[in-house]
C-alpha cells in the first residue's frame, strides 16, 4: 500500500512538471521552404506568453521588404483563457539556393527561449507567384503606380505632362500614403499643378475595373535634347488586407501591412528643333502665339512720355525666351523695359500673355517712325518655323522745341539736331547810378527800433510757449486717434476668434488665422508660409520692439499648442486680450 502511494506521488510530480514545461512555447513558422527568387517569404515567430527582448535572427541571404509586424489574441473559451503573440517578417530571397533562418530569442519570465533554425530553398524566378494566402501576393496583384506621360519624343521646350496614378481594388483599401523618393526633373523646367482633393474615383488598369488616385500632376519643358530620364515617385502605402479571422459581429478583421510602390524609370527622347528654315532672330519659342507692338498714344506733347508695349501671347513656352527689342530712332530717349507676365500653366501647358513694356519720351516736335520688328516661333505640330511682324507705327510729336531735320517724302522726322535758342534775359549790365541817403543822428537807446528789440525776447517767448501747447495737444490728439484706430484695427481682425469663444478648437484657429491676416495686411506678405523665428525676425526688421515681437510670436505658439489641448474659457478670454494689445501695440510702432 505504501509502495503504490509512492508510486502515485512520483506520478503526479512528473504530471505537474510536465504541464508546467508545457506552459511556455515559443516557434518559428513560415508561409513556405521553398520559393522562387522573385516570391516573398513570412515569417512568424509566436508566443504562448508575453516576452520582452525579442531578438530576430540574422536574416542572412534574405532582404526584410516588410516587418517587424505584431499582433495579439487573447480568446476566452469555456472559461480557458488562450493567449497568442505574433511578430511577423516579410522577406525577400537575395540568392538561389539553400538558405537557413537562424535561431529567434526572446525573455519570458525571466527565461531565455530560442526558436529552431529553419531551411529555406529558393530556386529561380517562378512565372507568377501564385499563393493566394501571402499577404504580400495579394497586395502586389491589387496595387499599382503608373505614371502616365503624354508624348515620350518631344521637341526641345515642347511641353507634355507626368500624371502619377495610383490604382488599387478590393479586397484591400488604402490608409495611409507617405512619399519616400521624388523625382526632381532635372533636365526639365518644371511645373507641378495643385490637386485640391486627393480621391478615389472609378478607373480602369489593362482593361479591368479599379480605384482610381490621381496622386500627382506635373508639366515638363525638356531643356536638353537626347535622352532624359524620369526619375521614379516612390510611394510607402499603409495597406489592409483581409484576414480568415471575423469578429464579434461576423465583420472580417483586416491586417495591416507596409507596402512600398514606384512608378519606375520612364525615359524621355527629345528632339532637337529642325536647322532647315530656323530664322535668324529666332530666340527659342516653340508652341502657337500672336505678337504685336502697341502704342498707348500716338500724339503727345514734347517732353510727355509715352508707353510702347511688346508683346506675345498664346500657348507654349512662355517663359524660356526673350522678347525682341524694341527698335526706335536715336532721338527718342528710350528707358529700360519693365516685363510682366501673365501666365497660367495647366495640364496643356503654359497659356497667357507676357509683354516688355518701354518708356520712351521725345524731346522735339516732329513725327517718329516706330520701324516694325519681328517674331519667330516654333509650332511642334505643324512642324515649321513661324516669324511675325509688328505693324508701321508714327509717333507725332507736338508743342515742343523745333530742331534742324530733314523729312523723307512722308514727311518724317529722319535726324534731329538741337538749335540754340537766344535769350535776351542771359546777360545784364551793372546799374553805376548809386541813390544814397544820410545816416540818421538820432541816439540810438531813444529810438523805437532799441525798444522793439527790447520786447521782442518777450514776445518769442510768449509766442514759444503758445506753440508748444498747440503742438503738444495736437501730439495728444494724433496718440489718441492712432490708439482708437488701432483698438479698430485689432477688433476688426479678432472679431471671428471672439465669435468662437467657448470652442476651443475653432476659436484657437480663428484667433491665429487673424493674427496671420494682421500681419498680411500691414506687412504686404504671406505669413503662414513663414516660421515663427521668420516672422520674429521680420518684426525686428520693421523696428517693432523685440519684446512685443517675442510676444506675437508666443501667442502663435499658444494658438498651435491650444488647439490639441483643452482650455478653459478664462484661458481664451485672456488670449483674445492679449493678442489686442499686441495688435495694437504693433500697429501703433509700425
Amino acid at each position: 500500500m505504501k509502495l503504490q502511494f509512492q508510486q502515485l506521488c512520483i506520478m503526479m510530480f512528473l504530471f505537474i512538471g510536465g504541464t508546467a514545461l508545457a506552459q511556455v512555447s515559443f516557434e518559428a513558422k513560415v508561409s513556405k521552404k521553398r520559393l522562387g527568387i522573385n516570391e516573398r517569404l513570412r515569417v512568424d515567430f509566436v508566443m504562448n506568453k508575453n516576452g520582452d527582448d525579442f531578438s530576430p535572427p540574422n536574416f542572412r541571404g534574405f532582404q526584410v521588404v516588410q516587418g517587424p509586424n505584431q499582433s495579439m489574441s487573447n480568446i476566452w473559451d469555456n472559461g480557458k483563457r488562450s493567449f497568442t503573440k505574433t511578430i511577423s517578417y516579410f522577406l525577400a530571397p537575395q540568392t538561389k539556393g539553400n538558405l537557413t533562418i537562424g535561431q529567434a530569442t526572446v525573455d519570458i519570465d525571466g527565461e531565455i527561449y530560442k526558436t529552431s533554425p529553419i531551411s529555406i530553398e529558393v530556386t529561380s524566378a517562378v512565372k507568377k507567384p501564385n499563393d493566394p494566402n501571402n499577404v504580400d501576393y495579394i497586395i502586389d496583384e491589387n496595387i499599382h503606380l503608373v505614371a502616365e506621360v503624354s508624348k515620350a519624343q518631344p521637341y526641345l521646350n515642347e511641353a507634355i505632362t507626368v500624371v502619377y496614378k495610383l490604382y488599387f481594388r478590393s479586397p484591400i483599401n488604402i490608409s495611409d500614403v507617405r512619399e519616400l523618393d521624388n523625382p526632381t526633373f532635372s533636365d526639365f523646367w518644371n511645373h507641378q499643378i495643385k490637386i485640391d482633393q486627393i480621391r478615389a474615383t472609378s478607373g480602369t488598369y489593362k482593361g479591368e475595373a479599379y480605384n482610381e488616385v490621381i496622386w500627382r500632376k506635373v508639366v515638363l519643358y525638356p531643356q536638353k535634347i537626347g535622352k532624359l530620364t524620369l526619375e521614379p515617385l516612390t510611394l510607402n502605402l499603409t495597406v489592409g488586407v483581409p484576414s480568415n479571422r471575423r469578429d464579434i459581429f461576423g465583420s472580417r478583421i483586416y491586417q495591416q501591412a507596409q507596402k512600398v510602390v514606384t512608378a519606375g524609370k520612364r525615359t524621355i527622347d527629345v528632339k532637337a528643333l529642325p536647322e532647315k528654315g530656323k530664322p535668324a532672330g529666332f530666340t527659342g519659342a516653340v508652341g502657337v502665339f500672336d505678337f504685336d507692338v502697341i502704342l498707348n498714344k500716338d500724339a503727345l506733347k514734347a517732353s510727355e512720355s509715352f508707353q510702347a508695349k511688346v508683346k506675345v501671347s498664346g500657348k507654349g513656352n512662355l517663359k524660356l525666351f526673350n522678347l525682341p527689342e524694341l527698335s526706335t530712332p536715336n532721338t527718342l530717349e528710350v528707358y529700360e523695359p519693365e516685363h510682366n507676365e501673365n501666365v497660367r500653366t495647366n495640364l496643356s501647358g503654359m497659356q497667357g500673355s507676357i509683354e516688355d513694356v518701354y518708356t520712351v519720351v521725345p524731346q522735339y516736335q516732329g513725327k517718329y517712325p516706330i520701324p516694325p520688328i519681328s517674331f519667330s516661333y516654333f509650332n511642334p505640330k505643324t512642324k515649321q518655323y513661324k516669324t511675325l511682324r509688328s505693324q508701321d507705327l508714327i509717333v507725332n510729336v507736338f508743342e515742343g522745341p523745333t530742331a534742324t531735320t530733314t523729312s523723307n517724302e512722308k514727311g518724317l522726322s529722319l535726324t534731329n539736331k538741337q538749335q540754340i535758342l537766344r535769350n535776351d534775359g542771359n546777360f545784364r549790365f551793372i546799374n553805376l547810378n548809386t541813390d544814397l541817403t544820410a545816416i540818421n543822428s538820432q541816439t540810438f537807446w531813444l529810438s523805437r527800433f532799441f525798444h522793439v528789440l527790447l520786447l521782442l525776447p518777450f514776445g518769442l517767448l510768449f509766442l514759444f510757449i503758445l506753440f508748444k501747447k498747440l503742438i503738444f495737444g495736437k501730439k495728444q490728439d494724433t496718440t489718441s486717434l492712432r490708439q482708437q484706430r488701432a483698438k479698430q484695427l485689432a477688433r476688426k481682425y479678432l472679431s471671428s476668434a471672439k465669435k468662437a469663444l467657448g470652442k476651443e478648437g475653432q476659436f484657437y484657429e480663428a484667433l491665429e488665422r487673424a493674427l496671420h491676416n494682421y500681419l498680411k495686411a500691414k506687412l504686404h506678405i504671406e505669413t503662414t508660409e513663414f516660421s515663427k523665428q521668420k516672422i520674429n525676425d521680420l518684426l525686428v526688421e520693421k523696428q517693432i520692439a523685440t519684446a512685443d515681437a517675442k510676444a506675437f510670436v508666443k501667442l502663435l505658439e499658444n494658438c498651435e499648442m491650444a488647439r490639441y489641448a483643452p482650455e478653459s474659457q478664462v484661458t481664451m478670454n485672456a488670449d483674445l486680450k492679449e493678442a489686442s494689445t499686441i495688435i495694437t501695440l504693433i500697429d501703433k510702432q509700425l
